[in-house]
């Protein structure tokens, strides 16, 4: 894996919001939502690029932090006593991002044919609710969502798409308590369901990669590899 290159997309716009953009597919896009480092951390334009060049899609990178960049050793590093995180939180909260986030998806439902959604921590609330059955139609096709935060058992229930979960064994916030409801759940609702559990690596492991941390780039790569198949599956006719 690509993960200590230059990302080689480029910048352009969706919708109303700056968007870091890899790939050229018409057929098939996906909505990759950043977690809290953000559409410029290097890693997440990395991940957009294997996943256009592996999955054979468009990947469009939003900033959803209306410009505010938080710094990447601090927030990887988890010294949150540097950072006024609840300040930036209540700036992007779920109420004040989901409106621009759905229209990104509609953007790129008129664009492509098919759309898929994956999103990191932050990212993780988002795509379930881009998969929620109350839009019809669709507006995307499948979602994965890797150690997801802020996500509620609500938005489990409502997703109406071929849903996968990537779940680091250790994760404060995506809780054993989610973890469980969203096998009692989603197995009820009549939808592809992909439930990946990685043993020994913490929430962040997706995006951060960090060598230095036992199996957490190993984590990533297979990660990675997951979401690849997945929208592989549901973005492509078989």
């Amino acid at each position: 894996m690509s993960w200590e290159g230059s990302p080689k997309g480029h910048v352009g716009q969706l919708a109303n919001n700056q968007a870091y953009i890899a790939g050229d597919n018409l057929d098939a896009a996906v909505l990759l939502i950043h977690d809290l480092l953000g559409w410029t951390f290097p890693n997440i334009r990395l991940l957009a690029d294997h996943y256009a060049r592996e999955a054979n899609v468009t990947v469009y990178v939003p900033d959803f932090f209306g410009g505010e960049v938080l710094p990447f050793e601090t927030v990887a590093n988890e010294r949150w006593h540097e950072l006024d995180l609840p300040g930036f939180m209540k700036k992007n909260s779920r109420a004040s991002r989901e409106p621009e986030i759905f229209d990104c998806a509609r953007a790129m439902r008129q664009k492509h044919k098919r759309v898929g959604a994956v999103g990191f921590c932050y990212g993780g609330w988002a795509v379930c609710r881009l998969g929620a059955k109350e839009h019809q139609p669709p507006l995307v096709d499948c979602i994965t969502a890797g150690h997801p935060s802020l996500l509620t058992k609500e938005d489990i229930d409502n997703v109406a798409v071929p849903v996968q979960i990537l779940a680091p064994e250790i994760d404060p916030v995506f809780t054993p308590e989610l973890k469980l409801h969203s096998f009692e759940s989603i197995t009820k609702l009549g939808v592809p369901f992909d439930y990946q559990h990685f043993p020994g690596v913490q929430h962040a492991c997706f995006t951060r990669g960090d060598d230095k941390k036992a199996g957490e780039r190993e984590a990533m790569i297979r990660g990675k590899n997951a979401a690849v198949g997945w929208l592989g599956q549901f973005l492509h006719e078989l």
